[in-house]
């Protein structure tokens, strides 16, 4: 049996046929073609077309729409992850920029520049107009008009890169080189350029585009050691930013990519051409005309530059910097110095001793020399710390520490006059011994009786050591410190030779009080410390100990010196109608060869020798001593002429017993208890005695013809 249902059968079969039929019949009479035959239906067809192509582009939108989602994402996760090592932008700060210490000379002159950059930091608005635009049209030309980051930039960068098949250029802008330079490693790795742009954007919401600019030339290294505008321009130039041409700030601006390999000292031609570049592009980017940009590159000789020599004043500013931490502490900022130097003589100063040094030096087997000049009141007006600063910035005039020899003598004087005794105070030049010590003259001769005046004039060593057991080694030392030495002293006999070290700054200073009429010193070099801004940080006040020496004490003193250089071993370094005066000083084994004289207007000391301590040819009373007279000569121009400080009256008649008479027949040594006649007593001053007329039929002797002029024989100019 058949248990299917017909159409007929089913509920509303009938009726839905019917319909069907209906609609068939309608559609068939609409379609059909005028011949009698159906036509195909095309809507749906065009339908199926346009849906599909809709879907697909709807499928790619939404595709890329995923795909920028995921990259945004994937760029925030990057961003957080390692913008989180920086820290919240609420702390982010512009760290400071290293201190620049610019150290002019007394009449205001640049003598250098001091600190880690090479240069002070300078405004935008102290420099010309170009200097900035060479800048931005070489390294940034849209830095005016990007947030920080150049997009479009980066996206030609790109195409350059792809078309190399390998890294052409950087794409980072003026803002991220900033910001790499303030805050960040060099290290070319992702982390770093995600670092580097979210530091960008900061500081373009943080400070306006002059400023930021300012920050990068202030900044960028420009090789040869100078970070910043100015210092580059010092040292390429010689000449501050502030007067930079347009030439020249080209050239700075297109070294830029490549400092070293663009030097200007080392590669012109490659300097030259990068300045062709960089005017080119300023050409482009309408900051100057063509004609300006060929005018510019005219003068191609006058824009690049040698390297600027070390003079000797790069000593000073050494010194300066040192000084800097005992005048203001720490220097958080630019500071300017003015010192007390003469530019004048420095340079004077300089030349002589190269000169003295390269002429006499080989003979004489000295290589090195430094000199010190200073007024009566301290103020250092010139400074030699060596012979070539380039070659040694060792300063041998302040840190180095040398055997004075008998230019210490005066202060074992002073200290005995102190006691009691005259420059007419009779002395006996003869061997002794003393607790084993047994001191001896240069020539290893003796004189026998002789005045005070004339054992210094003459450097005799028995008499200074006799003075100094005779007072006691204590009080020369008291007496060393009281003319302003600060160096450590044993109170042992041999200092009265020299023997212990001290620096040519305090041996200098120590003769000050001689010079200004018994007043002590302190050496100063610093005038005025201000900032940039032109704020008084310090200013130079009297210092000093006051009055340490008598009028009197001052008189005899410059009496015994004077004849030191008048008849004794200083005679080289007379200066014609000055009045002066002043030691000779050779250490032992010929090390050390020195020379300190002054007049009443300035103060100079001279040292000769070797680094290694080697043992020279020179002695003080010669090449030392001709310095000091060529430098004085020319320092003392213009001076009024002005007599020494001081009063002491000498003894009108000047007699002694014949020399011949006295003269010790052989050198057999004898103790200092022999010489007094006190045998196993401690050693008493020896007596004021002053040479009288009645005394045992004196024959009077002229000073200079007599006790002079034997002592001159025996003990040579």
């Amino acid at each position: 049996m058949d248990l299917r249902l017909s159409p007929d059968d089913r509920v509303d079969g009938g009726q839905q046929r019917k319909a069907k039929g209906q609609r068939a019949q309608s559609g068939s009479a609409s379609n059909a073609p005028k011949g009698g035959k159906p036509r195909r239906p095309q809507n749906r067809k065009v339908k199926k077309k346009r849906s599909s192509g809709m879907r697909f582009i709807v499928g790619v939108a939404y595709f890329c729409f995923t795909m920028l989602l995921l990259g945004g994402v994937a760029v925030a996760g990057i961003i957080v992850y390692y913008g989180q090592d920086l820290g919240s932008s609420s702390t982010w700060e512009v760290p400071q920029r290293p201190p620049n210490i610019r150290v002019l000379a007394s009449n205001g002159q640049l003598l250098t520049n001091r600190g880690q950059t090479g240069g002070e930091a300078i405004g935008i608005h102290e420099l010309p107009p170009y200097v900035g635009q060479a800048v931005v049209a070489s390294e940034d030309r849209r830095f005016y008009s990007h947030f920080g980051v150049d997009p479009i930039g980066l996206a030609s960068v790109g195409l350059e890169m792809i078309r190399a098949g390998g890294i052409t250029r950087g794409a980072s802008t003026i803002t991220q080189q900033v910001a790499k330079n303030l805050f960040l490693t060099p290290d070319q790795t992702l982390g770093r350029k995600v670092q580097e742009a979210l530091l960008a954007v900061w500081l373009e919401q943080n400070y306006t585009k002059d400023e930021i600019l300012e920050l990068y030339l202030n900044r960028v290294h420009f090789g040869s050691g100078s970070t910043g505008i100015e210092a580059a321009a010092q040292t390429y130039f010689g000449i501050s930013a502030r007067n930079l041409s347009l030439g020249q700030s080209a050239m700075l601006a297109g070294i830029l990519p490549a400092p070293s390999y663009y030097n200007p000292r080392t590669h012109p031609e490659r300097a030259a051409e990068r300045q062709r570049l960089a005017l080119a592009n300023m050409v482009r980017e309408g900051y100057i005309t063509t004609e300006q940009a060929e005018a510019a590159a005219q003068n191609m000789d006058a824009n690049i530059t040698t390297e600027r020599v070390a003079g000797t004043e790069y000593y000073v500013a050494d010194w300066v910097e040192t000084l800097m931490n005992a005048y203001l502490g720490e220097v958080n900022e630019d500071v300017v110095v003015s010192t007390t130097l003469d530019w004048d003589l420095q340079k004077q100063a300089e030349f002589v001793i190269k000169e003295a040094v390269a002429d006499q030096g080989s003979d004489l087997n000295f290589s090195q020399a430094a000199f010190v000049a200073m007024d009566t009141e301290g103020r250092v007006r010139a400074l030699v710390g060596g012979v070539d600063y380039s070659q040694s910035s060792y300063n041998r005039a302040v840190t180095a520490r040398r055997q004075p020899g008998s230019a210490f003598k005066p202060f074992v004087y002073l200290a005995a006059l102190q006691q009691g005794y005259t420059p007419d105070t009779l002395m006996v030049d003869e061997p002794l011994t003393y607790n084993g010590w047994s001191p001896e003259n240069s020539n290893g001769r003796y004189v026998g009786p002789v005045l005070l005046r004339d054992a210094l004039a003459f450097s005799i060593n028995t008499v200074s050591a006799r003075l100094a057991i005779d007072i006691g080694p204590e009080n020369v030392v008291e007496t060393a410190y009281r003319m302003g030495f600060s160096s450590n002293f044993q109170a042992v006999p041999s200092i009265a030779l020299g023997a212990q070290e001290v620096s040519l700054l305090e041996l200098t200073s120590a003769y000050a009080p001689f010079a200004n009429g018994g007043y002590g010193v302190v050496p100063n070099v610093i005038t005025r410390i201000t900032t940039t801004d032109g704020e008084v940080l310090y200013e130079e006040s009297p210092s000093g100990p006051g009055r340490i020496l008598t009028d009197e004490q001052v008189g005899m003193m410059n009496d015994m010196l004077q004849t030191g250089v008048q008849a004794g071993t200083g005679t080289r370094a007379q200066l014609g109608n000055w009045p002066m005066a002043g030691k000779t000083g050779t250490s032992q084994r010929n090390r050390d060869a020195l020379f300190v004289g002054y007049t009443a207007s300035l103060v100079g000391g001279v040292w000769l020798g070797n680094d290694d301590d080697t043992p020279t040819r020179v002695f003080g009373g010669q090449v030392p001593a001709q310095i000091w007279r060529d430098i004085m000569t020319m320092a003392h121009e213009g001076l009024q002429t002005a007599a020494l400080p001081g009063h002491y009256v000498k003894l009108q008649d000047r007699v002694a017993v014949p020399m011949q008479d006295t003269m010790p027949a052989t050198g057999t040594p004898v103790t200092i208890d022999q010489i007094q006649g006190q045998p196993g007593q401690q050693p008493a001053p020896v007596p004021q005695q002053q040479i009288q007329p009645q005394q045992q039929q004196p024959v009077a002797v002229p000073a200079n013809d007599g006790i002079g002029g034997l002592l001159n024989g025996l003990f040579g100019g």
